[in-house]
């Protein structure tokens, strides 16, 4: 709003006015090409680069391009998919060798119940008020006194 207010305000001085309007008027551009520099070189290389390695397909129009459901097939196979599977795989191993250990724990009822375990100051409003919401009968165990 402020920037709006103060181009408004600069606008109603003749001499600015009749500077844009002359502006809005000219039909010529004088900037007539990039201007040769090291960036200006550097960002073609670039650009050369990107269009002679980039993955294009034909379309209808006999314009080369990156299709959008080629592209998207492309990552799917390329990495997405083989990336799902390893962590996958990673993530069944880590499951069996977790159950493999525990199998070899000592059962819920003989193992040390710590003061800091299973604290309740009253009861919850579900079940027998002693289990909470995410409680596992196979993994928790809580020692009645």
């Amino acid at each position: 709003m402020f920037p709006q207010r103060t181009m408004l305000r600069s606008m109603r001085s003749p001499a600015l006015r009749r500077t844009i309007q002359r502006r809005l008027a000219s039909t010529e551009s004088k900037f007539a090409g990039a201007e040769d520099n090291a960036f200006n070189r550097e960002r073609q290389a670039v650009k050369d680069h990107a269009a002679a390695t980039s993955v294009t397909t034909r379309n209808g129009e006999g314009v080369w391009d990156v299709g959008r459901r080629e592209g998207l097939t492309l990552r799917l196979c390329s990495g997405v998919i083989p990336a799902l599977l390893i962590s996958g795989a990673n993530a069944y191993n880590l499951w069996t060798e977790h159950w493999a250990h525990w199998e070899h724990l000592p059962p819920l009822e003989e193992r040390t119940e710590y003061e800091y375990q299973n604290l309740r100051t009253r009861n919850f409003c579900w079940g027998d008020g002693d289990k909470t919401i995410f409680w596992n009968d196979n993994v928790n165990y809580h020692k009645k006194e």
